[in-house]
């Protein structure tokens, strides 16, 4: 299978990255054209008017390669072909097609870590047997004990439980998520090559950028030592060190040898193509070492999802991001929900207070310098569904450890009395997942053209980010003397400044001197020459 040069690539701005708004889209949960209950890239071709006009300059799609699905497409059996569940190439090809055609840019979602057990390359290892040089390209290890029937080591897997399964003849092999996802042996140089040709091949197709799922985990430590504990000799999962200590799986210094790769190939594109990276690492310094003009454009900083609700943590973390990046001389990435996590609404606290929250934090996100990300349903107020039947759930890690990132995955509500609210057809009934009958009121019709409504505020806040001098470019922020409790910062250029003012105090703020309001997560009132920012609210004021 060949790929031919997409037709209408966007080359306007080489540096579009630097301050875009992407959106992810979670395919399968986005919009489904043909009934069957599961999102598709038809789907998403025919919804792609909205996202111009909701305002966001790119789309990131998880994965729509053939895969099983044990984990919703994270586990690829062919990197460069469509899943039939989501379509074909020739969808693929009409819907960057009108993307370009409306503004917007397409990153995909590449797996490194990992292919799907149903690979070729790991079918042939399976049948090759040990020794062979198809096991080369994956990590079979010899286990330990008499004969051979313990793991090699003591790592475990992120979806909990051993890292290793065991083949009938006897070898184990790494699987650092579900055992359908063997890890690949980034050490191999077919693998290399198998990579770099890939990316190729969708940037043949016109494609704007990657983002590199678990970017931190291609390269394991020599010999493969153990970690020293799990969470069955003392009780602790591995994996809550992620982010927060060395792991022998993880944040290897030599992981850097396959940017420094990747970069020239990204470089040789017109356009301005990009890569960002899902990257843990357990200090700032170094996470920000996979960001530069010689490796990655950029690295989400999880810190701003993980902040409490509260002006000392989300202070700390703006701060810490703004000075790393400095550094090295790339924009910060923002980013309150995805996939992966419980949507910030419910994080929050949940109904009323977590959606009061929920939006003063998309102002403060979309105020702040550099690239910020959207999860699909974050610009309605989605909140996270928390009483999925378990019988429903397809989480892989929910039958290991009882978690489960299923609540977050639902397809979202476009329109309609009953779910699945427009998600396909008119009167299809099916949808992977079950929407709640609360989300009747937060569907895209329910709140398009309505005052005060989430989708307006996201709509609004997001046209004034494109349109206003004072947030062009990436430069840093003031931060303004507040009363406890209370975030201010400003941002100037072009003659122009804008005011971002959060309240997280917990007591109504009034607000002076910094000129008119331009748009509020709440309702404003005037009090002498101020105004008035209620509780965990968030406003711009802007000053020419």
């Amino acid at each position: 299978m060949t790929s031919a040069p997409h037709p209408t690539p966007l080359t306007a701005d080489d540096d579009w990255w630097r301050s875009a708004v992407v959106y992810q889209v979670y395919v399968r949960s986005f919009a489904d054209s043909n009934s069957d209950g599961v999102g598709d890239l038809e789907g998403i071709r025919q919804r792609l008017p909205y996202l111009r006009d909701l305002g966001v300059d790119a789309l990131w799609l998880t994965p729509f390669y053939t895969s099983p699905q044990i984990d919703a497409g994270y586990d690829v059996a062919d990197y460069r072909d469509v899943d039939p569940l989501f379509g074909n190439l020739g969808d693929f090809d009409a819907m960057i097609t009108d993307a370009h055609a409306l503004g917007l840019r397409i990153i995909v979602d590449l797996v490194p870590n990992h292919t799907s057990s149903a690979h070729p390359w790991f079918t042939a290892a399976l049948a090759a047997g040990p020794g062979s040089p198809e096991r080369e390209r994956y990590l079979f290890a010899e286990g330990k004990g008499e004969r051979g029937e313990l793991p090699p080591n003591d790592w475990e897997s992120i979806f909990g439980g051993p890292a290793w399964t065991r083949v009938p003849d006897g070898q184990w092999y790494l699987h650092l998520f579900d055992p359908a996802q063997p890890d690949l042996n980034w050490r191999h140089p077919e693998v290399r090559a198998e990579f770099e040709d890939v990316l190729r091949f969708w940037l043949d197709r016109g494609v704007d950028g990657f983002r590199i799922d678990v970017a931190h985990g291609m390269i394991k430590a020599e010999g493969l030592p153990d970690v020293g504990f799990n969470s069955m000799t003392t009780g602790q999962r591995q994996s809550e060190l992620l982010g927060k200590g060395r792991l022998p799986y993880f944040d290897q210094d030599e992981v850097h040898d396959i940017y420094r790769a990747w970069r020239p190939i990204l470089d040789s594109y017109p356009g301005g193509r990009m890569a960002v990276a899902e990257a843990w690492a357990e200090t700032p310094q170094r996470l920000a070492r996979y960001i530069g003009p010689d490796e990655l454009h950029q690295a989400f900083s999880f810190d701003f999802l993980d902040a409490t609700w509260s002006a000392d943590s989300f202070r700390k973390v703006i701060d810490t991001a703004l000075a790393e990046s400095a550094i090295v001389g790339a924009p910060t990435t923002w980013v309150l929900s995805n996939h992966d996590r419980q949507r910030h609404v419910t994080r929050y606290g949940d109904g009323e207070v977590g959606l009061r929250r929920a939006r003063a934090a998309a102002l403060l996100m979309l105020s702040l310098p550099g690239c910020a990300y959207v999860y699909q349903g974050e610009e309605l107020g989605l909140p996270e569904v928390l009483d999925l039947p378990d019988e429903l759930r397809q989480d892989p890690a929910f039958l290991r450890t009882g978690e489960s990132r299923d609540g977050c995955r639902v397809p979202i509500p476009w329109s309609g009395e009953l779910a699945p609210y427009g998600f396909g057809p008119e009167g299809s009934e099916l949808s992977w997942l079950p929407a709640p009958a609360t989300w009747r009121a937060l569907s895209v019709a329910a709140q398009a053209g309505v005052t005060g409504s989430t989708l307006e505020l996201y709509r609004t806040a997001l046209r004034i980010r494109h349109e206003h001098p004072a947030l062009a470019g990436t430069d840093g922020i003031t931060w303004l003397e507040t009363e406890p409790g209370v975030l201010a910062f400003r941002r100037t250029a072009g003659g122009a400044e804008l005011t971002c003012v959060v309240n997280l105090s917990g007591a109504e703020v009034t607000v002076a001197g910094h000129g008119r309001p331009v748009v509020a997560s709440a309702d404003l009132t005037e009090r002498g020459d101020g105004h008035v920012l209620p509780v965990d609210a968030a406003a711009w004021f802007e000053r020419r």
